[in-house]
């Protein structure tokens, strides 16, 4: 395995630097050095809940650590002494799932949010002179509007007064201590509340050319440190939303649902922005300590770094179809480029570095040609791409940006074939006549069953190479593919056209019914019964279905479960002539349905600037990533196989992977200044981590010997169970309930604690 130094620089030129150099603080670019993450080891668990850890943050001077459990309570634990401080009998019926400081409070108060759909703030100094065991005190006060989980709390730094909760009923609410301690107020029902800052119950999308329509349950939010009047949100859809809160309109009750207001930007990697998955969702969102970028963490998907200012030149914005458009041969994104510009740099050590891209280059190359593992082939691209792409020319860059795409079509993780997509469209970018470039593309395009667009590139690859035999033998197979194709279309149609024809009516899809009935759900708690009784989704459904397995998909010999697709047409009783209302939760009648489809103006994007592989987060619903140090140079993540995993920002580089719980990390917190990380999931306890262990090493304990393949080993598995994470099959028991509007959200998680 070769080995490169990372982007940080020499410690110890930094400790000789801090007499001399005046121009930074060099105390900030030494909390989370490289050097000293590769020595972080387990030094404390803290011992105190009775339940899962699901939230944990620290206070502003980084003195004190809080955390929110399965077991309700609230601990305050001491950061010098590692010690539990107090413990709140909250009075939550329900999983705590966040938990914060109020700033500017001496520490004193403290606020929570739990799947009870209530938030509580409570005062500290009201255990004055009491024991530890005397932990029950009422709270000071108590939101009671929100009608489904509270699954993430933000505060604004320096604001005293003001708490933000967002829940999966689909608003985010501002909660503001001096106007009253309790909401609704007693006598009024929380329809009433006017502290909505965000309705996005009508807000879900399944694509940028789709209008919103569905209700978006949130799952996180965050609010800029250096600019607090951004708001970011994600939720249960593949967007995250910026939001101005200055240009937001006053808050209001959500006796009416409304539609979603306009927002800044979307950030979503292209190749999800297409994709329409039901089960594709956000479970964190977060800003960078300096406020130019954020992190994106997907259930069932990747880590994922954007620009917040997407003008900056590093990542570009794009609308709908784009990501089909980069797949076509003869189409090329105008303005498009998805790497960064070559700029003006230094000629100081300049050959050094060239040279040292070219050997990366080479060991990739190597790792490609020679069978070793695709991933530190990866890496060394993504070292000369992502840390030098500023200053390689053209052909070095071309030359990597062909081998990175092949390595990534080898490796064949999750989402492997849409980046070399994107580098194989940048290849052609350099060079349009190159035989590389469009021999991987097609050789992407038909891992993704793209098979004539595949086609396409493979017979642009046989004119430039026509004596090239592989070539012809991939025209063949794929002309092959392309009739299979339409011969099990045709059958289809046949056997179609042979069953009774259905009523008319709209075919929905398996995630229209499950946005439907929830927004059936919605409905039934947010709106007066006068209100509801003109829905379209009081009225009783029939469901039919019907099942089929295709070629490429079939029975999971590990898990012993069937894929294939569902199929799923929805009728309602006595009205076989009328659509469905095409706007869901909304519950506007298929005419103003159609009316917003033509009037609806698709929406741009924010792209990907990096990723982050290795970890998997498909068993929780409240996995963080989080960027660690003050300056923010490195990314973590807690994952489903126990382990937690960080990452070096700049690069997507592996700098370090460690075992963390017995089944779940879930939370990952930076101390505020010193180079410690607190961490939490399914255990009962939170560990505490330091640069205790003597030897720097990717592996916990710093133990020096043979670490690589337990790496790659975890990292596959985890690959693995993302590969099996699809779309949920309707089980036939559920039928019923469908029927009878009875199918939720919360139905999906039976277990707060590992499917919280």
């Amino acid at each position: 395995m070769a080995s490169w130094p990372f982007h940080d620089g020499n410690i110890y030129n930094f400790l000789d630097s801090r007499l001399t150099d005046t121009r930074r603080d060099v105390n900030h670019s030494m909390q989370m050095h490289s050097s000293l993450l590769r020595r972080l080891s387990l030094e404390r668990e803290l011992e105190g809940h009775q339940g899962c850890v699901n939230a944990i943050s620290w206070n502003s001077t980084g003195s004190l650590l809080i955390s929110g459990s399965d077991d309700t309570r609230i601990n305050i634990w001491s950061y010098s002494s590692r010690k539990l401080l107090h413990s709140i009998e909250t009075g939550h019926s329900a999983n705590i799932f966040c938990t914060k400081f109020v700033p500017e409070t001496s520490d004193e108060l403290v606020v929570s949010g739990a799947g009870d759909a209530e938030v509580r703030l409570f005062n500290l100094s009201r255990f004055s002179g009491r024991g530890l065991d005397d932990n029950a005190i009422p709270p000071s006060a108590l939101y009671q509007c929100h009608t489904r989980r509270v699954k993430k709390l933000a505060v604004e730094v320096g604001n005293p007064h003001v708490v933000w909760s967002a829940s999966e009923d689909g608003t985010l609410r501002q909660h503001d201590f001096r106007e009253g301690a309790s909401c609704p107020p007693a006598g009024s029902s929380h329809q009433e509340c006017r502290n909505v800052l965000l309705d996005l119950r009508c807000g879900a999308r399944r694509s940028l050319v789709d209008p919103p329509k569905q209700s978006l349950a949130l799952k996180s939010c965050d609010i800029s440190s250096t600019r607090p009047h951004l708001l970011l949100v994600g939720g249960s859809d593949a967007f995250a939303r910026l939001y101005d809160r200055r240009m937001l309109p006053p808050l209001t009750s959500c006796q009416k649902r409304m539609p979603p207001p306009p927002c800044i930007n979307y950030f979503c990697p292209m190749h999800l922005s297409e994709h329409g998955c039901s089960n594709l969702h956000l479970t964190h969102v977060t800003f960078s300590p300096n406020g130019e970028e954020v992190l994106l963490s997907y259930s069932g998907e990747h880590v994922y770094l954007m620009d917040v200012n997407h003008d900056r030149g590093s990542t570009m914005r794009y609308t709908g179809g784009d990501a089909s458009k980069m797949m076509s041969f003869m189409h090329v994104l105008d303005g498009v480029q998805l790497h960064p510009p070559v700029s003006d740099v230094s000629c100081n050590g300049l050959a050094a570095r060239l040279e040292k891209c070219r050997m990366l280059i080479e060991i990739a190359g190597k790792y490609l040609d020679e069978g070793g593992n695709t991933f530190y082939g990866i890496e060394a691209c993504n070292e000369v791409l992502e840390g030098h792409g500023s200053e390689i020319g053209s052909m070095l860059r071309h030359e990597c940006l062909c081998t990175r795409a092949a390595l990534l079509l080898k490796r064949k993780w999750k989402n492997d074939a849409y980046m070399a997509i994107r580098d194989c469209y940048n290849a052609r970018r350099i060079d349009n006549t190159s035989f590389r470039a469009h021999y991987y593309m097609s050789e992407a395009l038909e891992q993704l069953f793209r098979y004539k667009e595949a086609l396409e590139f493979a017979l642009a690859t046989q004119c430039l190479d026509p004596s090239n035999s592989s070539v012809a033998e991939k025209v063949e197979n794929l002309k092959k593919q392309i009739a299979a194709a339409e011969s099990e279309k045709n059958n289809k149609v046949n056997d179609g056209a042979a069953r009774p024809e259905p009523r008319s009516g709209r075919v929905l899809s398996l995630s229209d019914i499950l946005y439907r009935s929830e927004a059936n759900s919605d409905a039934s708690q947010d709106g007066p019964r006068s209100e509801r009784e003109d829905s379209d989704y009081d009225e009783e459904l029939e469901v039919d279905f019907e099942t089929s397995i295709s070629g490429d998909e079939g029975r999971d010999v590990e898990t012993n479960v069937l894929h294939g697709s569902l199929n799923v047409r929805i009728h309602r009783r006595g009205d076989s002539t009328r659509e469905i209302g095409g706007n869901g939760s909304c519950g506007s009648p298929a005419s103003s349905s159609q009316n917003s489809w033509t009037s609806y103006q698709p929406e741009a994007a924010v792209d990907m600037k990096r990723r982050f592989v290795g970890h998997c987060n498909v068993g929780t619903d409240i996995k963080q990533a989080s960027f660690l140090g003050q300056q923010g140079d490195y990314v973590a993540s807690g994952s489903d196989d126990g382990r937690w995993f960080i990452w070096e920002k700049q690069t997507g580089r592996l700098i370090k992977m460690l075992v963390g719980d017995d089944a779940v990390v879930n939370c990952v917190q930076c101390h505020p200044f010193d180079s410690v990380v607190a961490t939490s999931g399914i255990d009962n306890t939170i560990k505490i981590w330091t640069p205790s262990a003597s030897v720097p090493s990717i592996v916990a304990g710093g133990a020096a010997g043979p670490e690589t393949a337990d790496v790659l080993e975890a990292m596959e598995s985890n690959q693995q169970k993302l590969s099996r994470s699809r779309e949920p099959i309707l089980p036939f028991e559920l039928l019923e309930r469908f029927r009878m509007h009875e199918f939720s959200e919360g139905s999906l998680h039976p277990f707060e604690c590992a499917q919280s």
